[in-house]
């Protein structure tokens, strides 16, 4: 049989444009090496949320004399905590299967290689049989990228991610290389268990791609509550549990490296003629690569490593692909992006700093979330800050950027409004439910 399209990987890009393409009528084809739902479901947000969600319990019962309530003995169960992780995790495995399960769609467990490609048909070869394909969407993800240090490899103490949540134990230490969203996620689920965190991150901010005011907060409280957190400290070597940086030893059980992610080209070798960039695969605005017949989407494109953004390039190469009309494109302006400490950061459009490194003049509301009651009811000691970057111009509003939780649960409005070019005056028009955190985004108006 031949099919109409062929689909490396399985993951929210992968599945996503498996899902509807088929439903089109499309005859697809889906190869996966692991388990459908790629890094996201099975070894990185999902699992991570689903830890974090534990400690952040176990954190406010010890906490919960703030809001008049005595909890005695309190304790917890990591075994248990992952345990339940790979229940969420099995769950939502079985919903995408389930969502692919129709006559048009064929999922294929195995390492898929290209073997040849001209610009009518694709040749792939999986567990020892060669399919056929006219289209070809490349969704290999990325993978965790090992810095150059010396006496990280082989090295017993050393874990990245996917070790990290793997593990049945909690370490007694932790030493986090990299201060970003992982590294940061990371030191607030072993923070919160108890385990002493100490991170080190080479910029001079941790986030560092984050609004500095904004993060400002994350990193006073963290360090406040005793996370050591060494900014502008480079990691010149690994011996075991000991890390040397900036010419000082520090020491732990274990070593999580955390320093970024590099797209995943394995399998793609007979494609040398496809057009790469900073080691991804180029792209135009419908994820169409350089080839006729060809489409990346995802992590693998090096744009921005998210899985709704994944998702929704999928959505776009397959409309494209199909040629359905209108055509849409991918408004990365607009993208939401959320790092899942405590309390929780929210972001989506440019901030205060890209605005003048762009000189585009603005101004910038800021308000705490204090000025929401809900907040105030459910975040006992918590000022947060909610900033909205606006065009000096036209006054569109052109960012959003909170810490406080729950952000992470209505930034989806600000990027409406930054995806659509609302106004200041547009935007006010939006009613809030009163009470709510949400409405900290009238208020800042």
């Amino acid at each position: 049989m031949r099919y109409f399209l062929a689909i490396i990987g399985g993951g929210p890009a992968g599945y996503t444009a498996a899902e509807k393409a088929s439903k089109a009528g499309k005859d697809v084809i889906l190869f996966e090496q692991n388990a459908l739902g790629g890094t996201c479901l099975n070894v990185g947000c999902i699992p991570t949320k689903s830890l974090l969600y534990s400690a952040k319990q176990y954190y406010n019962a010890t906490h919960a004399q703030k809001y008049g309530v005595t909890a005695e003995n309190v304790a917890f169960d990591f075994g248990a905590m992952q345990k339940r992780k790979t229940i969420v995790v099995r769950k939502l495995v079985a919903g995408i299967k389930q969502r692919l399960n129709n006559e048009h769609c064929t999922v294929v467990n195995g390492l898929a290689q290209i073997v040849s490609r001209n610009d009518s048909n694709v040749s792939i070869e999986c567990n020892g049989e060669t399919y056929e394909a006219a289209n070809l969407f490349i969704c290999t993800g990325s993978t965790n990228f090992v810095p150059p240090i010396p006496g990280i490899k082989e090295n017993p103490a050393v874990w990245d991610s996917t070790d990290a949540l793997a593990a049945t134990e909690l370490p007694k230490s932790i030493i986090i290389v990299g201060g970003g969203v992982i590294g940061m996620e990371f030191a607030t689920l072993y923070h919160e268990l108890g385990v002493p965190v100490t991170v080190i991150e080479a910029m001079p901010t941790i986030l560092p791609n984050l609004d500095q005011e904004v993060v400002q907060i994350l990193l006073d409280k963290y360090r406040k509550a005793g996370i050591n957190i060494l900014t502008s400290t480079k990691v010149e070597s690994l011996d075991g549990g000991k890390v040397t940086a900036n010419g000082e030893v520090y020491e732990a059980e274990r070593i999580l490296v955390s320093v970024g992610r590099r797209a995943n080209l394995q399998g793609l070798e007979a494609l040398n003629d496809i057009e790469l960039e900073r080691g991804a695969i180029k792209v135009d605005e419908f994820c169409k690569t350089n080839l006729p017949n060809v489409y990346a989407c995802g992590d693998v494109t090096g744009k921005i490593m998210l899985a709704h953004v994944a998702s929704r390039q999928a959505e776009v190469a397959v409309g494209r692909m199909l040629k359905q009309i209108p055509l849409q494109r991918i408004a990365y302006n607009a993208i939401p992006s959320v790092v899942y400490t405590n309390p929780e950061i929210a972001s989506v459009g440019i901030t205060e700093q890209q605005a003048e490194s762009m000189s585009i003049p603005v101004e910038v509301h800021q308000l705490p979330m204090t000025f929401s009651g809900r907040f105030m009811a459910e975040n006992e000691g918590e000022t947060g800050l909610c900033k909205m970057i606006i065009d000096a111009k036209n006054h569109s509003v052109l960012g959003v950027h909170m810490i406080g939780n729950p952000c992470s649960e209505f930034i989806s409005a600000a990027s409406f409004a930054v995806r659509m070019g609302y106004t200041t005056a547009e935007f006010q028009q939006v009613v809030f439910p009163h009470p709510t955190v949400s409405e900290i985004l009238h208020e800042i108006l």
